[in-house]
């Protein structure tokens, strides 16, 4: 492998970031469906769809004599990125599906990277489950990208001719920024420098405080448990039209707030200063359509809306509640907050700085400076919008989608994916310092019911 051939790709910095040993992420989606998983009709459906043919797919990852990254294409034996376990996963038959395939996920977060000497994917079907599980390393790109190409592979349920829905939503940030007023302007400006000098103490030495639910340095090794928080998108509308041009993600980080301002009162035995701040990082989208995308624009090398990983990184903090008489103000602080960070270019800022970090000092610089801001910060979140409509895959009804990633120095890891009316909030915690996720699920459930009464209630 010293020698690299005239058409092998190189990795992106990003996909560079992704390989080294403290940032090494692999991302799974999980599908679980209606009926028995028939093998070789899935094995079909693979081996004819974009993704067996993707460039990605079908190369493996190699190094040039000087320890360069670099793609080169090779033959896919689909054998052996089918990994196939008929027996159910636990042995207790009071155990759930979710519960097993939970188990399950969480081993893989932390014990089972994905082989060098294969391209960097497999799908392992869990017979007894009727669960498919989508592992691919985040250097052959982001959410977006992998979940695009995910349902690129799916049909509507009720037109098995047709793909799912990946459309957008909302206008582009740049289409937005065009019709900034001066005021508006001189904002913008103004929040970036701030988000701007946030980053770079938080690379530096600022750290969030010590809580029930810190992480840090190594905790990325220590084992995992995962649960689902499981919401009705129609609450979530529900709370979103309680307040002013509020959006879906205003009020997922508003029962995020709430929820572990509740968690932190069960867990802390002495009260937490009120106000106290929590930091988020959250990965935001940098393609002019946001949501899903259309599969065939991603791969026809665009560079706005090219394959790959193209997302930044938001400093998003939380502040600490005591129980109040207006759920819905958590809401509104999260539209406040959310709103000025739309506003700034952090986003933006921090995928080039990354880049640019990358190409001057190399990834062993670039994965350190993350790393710092992972230890510095408490939880990572993501939202990625979902088809709307029911879907199938290889004729078979898919019930649920979520997504997880393996793990970081949090001790808390949110990925929300939404489907067909409901939204699954995965939370994959390190289970010696959160050792009971489903009491935190249930926390940030009470706190969407919560704000959905408080929206529905008449007002004086």
């Amino acid at each position: 492998m010293a020698d690299i051939g005239d058409r092998d790709q190189p990795l992106t910095p990003a996909g560079r970031l992704f390989l080294q040993p403290q940032m090494n992420q692999i991302i799974s989606a999980v599908l679980a469906v209606e009926f028995p998983i028939d093998i070789d009709t899935f094995r079909a459906e693979v081996q004819s769809s974009i993704m067996f043919k993707h460039p990605r797919f079908c190369s493996l990852m190699v190094r040039d004599s000087s320890g360069r990254e670099h793609w080169r294409r090779t033959a896919v034996d689909i054998d052996q990125h089918l990994i196939v376990r008929h027996h159910p996963l636990s042995d207790d038959p009071s155990t759930s599906d979710e519960d097993a395939v939970h188990e399950f996920i969480a081993d893989l977060a932390v014990s089972s990277p994905l082989p060098a000497d294969k391209p960097l994917w497999e799908i392992h079907l869990l017979m007894a489950h009727k669960t498919m599980i989508f592992r691919v390393h985040h250097a052959l790109g982001d959410g977006i990208s992998l979940m695009s190409l995910l349902l690129s592979c799916c049909r509507r349920a009720d037109d098995p001719t047709r793909l799912p829905s990946i459309g957008g939503v909302g206008a582009a940030a740049s289409e937005q920024r065009r019709r900034l007023s001066v005021r508006a302007l001189v904002m913008a400006v103004w929040y970036t420098l701030v988000y701007v000098v946030e980053f770079i103490l938080r690379a530096a030495w600022w750290r969030d405080r010590i809580t029930a639910v810190s992480g840090g340095s190594g905790a990325e090794l220590w084992p995992r448990k995962l649960a689902t928080a499981r919401f009705r998108l129609d609450d979530m509308k529900t709370v979103k039209r309680a307040v002013a041009n509020a959006t879906v993600n205003d009020v997922l980080f508003g029962v995020i707030t709430s929820g572990l301002s509740r968690y932190l009162d069960t867990r802390s035995p002495k009260a937490l200063p009120e106000g106290l701040r929590i930091t988020g990082l959250a990965m935001v989208n940098l393609r002019p359509q946001s949501g899903l995308q259309d599969i065939s624009k991603l791969m026809n090398g665009d560079s706005e809306t090219r394959w790959g990983n193209k997302f930044g990184m938001l400093l998003l903090p939380v502040y600490y509640h005591r129980g109040t008489s207006d759920p819905i103000q958590f809401v509104k602080r999260a539209k406040a907050m959310i709103d000025s960070k739309k506003l700034s270019l952090e986003g933006p800022f921090s995928y080039n700085i990354g880049n640019l970090v990358m190409s001057l000092f190399g990834p062993k610089v670039a994965c350190l400076l993350n790393y710092r801001i992972l230890c510095n910060t408490t939880f990572t979140m993501s939202n990625i919008v979902g088809p709307t409509e029911r879907i199938i895959i290889a004729g078979n009804r898919v019930e649920r989608i979520s997504v997880t990633s393996t793990s970081l120095p949090h001790a808390i890891t949110m990925h929300m994916v939404s489907y067909a009316g409901m939204a699954d909030l995965k939370i994959l915690v390190a289970k010696d310092i959160i050792p009971d996720p489903k009491t935190l699920a249930k926390c940030f459930e009470d706190a969407l019911l919560e704000m959905k009464e408080a929206a529905k209630a008449p007002t004086n």
